[in-house]
């Protein structure tokens, strides 16, 4: 069995001394999901549609719309927005709400001084023992997005323009982001949650190429 990060025992180990149920300010775990670490197995019912379900639309511009907003199945799914926040503080949850505890992203993304994100989320996810948090992220790029790339509360046409614009999305060409979104590890942990946790729809593979279909059309956004 592997033990939790020391920062999580000492909060757990204080929550016992103070006779804490954590019912008033803990949330209730996610609605039971399958663990999607093989994505082989995943839950057939929350796949992405495929490029080839958008060749008839003979308009390139709808065309190119209709993809993005397929692929925003993803973008705009907790598992991804809660790591966009507008406020340096990271979400949890399909319900978003705020990280407990308090934390920041600090001034890199990585937590603030003393305490860093890697003192409870590890290199991969962590599963743990109780209902309440059945287990902790871990990604080996782990990181809290900067303010000037907040997604959450934004709707898909904002998230569309603000992608596009390397000013607001980590100084990315489109080439960029397209790699990105179709091959970073840590954008693929939306699909390998861990368990207890809600994947995100379909596989990376299949995002990766709604999102480069989209660029081969134009590129186009929703209105926001």
């Amino acid at each position: 069995m592997r033990r939790l990060p020391a920062t999580l025992r000492m909060l757990s180990a204080a929550a016992m001394l103070a006779g804490c149920t954590c019912k008033a300010t803990t949330p209730p775990p996610e609605s039971p999901a399958p663990d999607a670490s093989p994505q082989a197995e995943r839950n057939p019912g929350n796949e992405l549609q495929p490029v080839s379900a958008f060749s008839k639309i003979a308009d390139p511009k709808e065309r190119s719309v209709s993809l993005f907003v397929e692929a925003g199945r993803v973008i705009t799914h907790p598992r991804c927005t809660n790591c966009h926040p507008p406020d340096d503080r990271p979400r949890q949850g399909m319900d978003q709400h705020a990280h407990i505890p308090a934390v920041s992203g600090g001034s890199d993304g990585h937590g603030a001084p003393g305490l860093p994100c890697t003192a409870c989320h590890q290199s991969t996810n962590t599963t743990t023992v109780g209902a309440t948090l059945p287990s902790i992220p871990g990604n080996p790029k782990w990181a809290l997005a900067p303010v000037k790339m907040a997604w959450l509360g934004r709707s898909l046409g904002q998230i569309c323009e603000q992608i596009k614009d390397p000013s607001r999305n980590g100084g990315k060409s489109l080439a960029a982001l397209q790699h990105h979104m179709a091959e970073d590890v840590l954008v693929a942990w939306g699909w390998t949650p861990g368990p207890g946790l809600e994947p995100v729809p379909g596989t990376q593979k299949a995002f990766g190429e709604l999102i480069q279909a989209w660029m081969d059309t134009g590129a186009h956004c929703p209105k926001p």
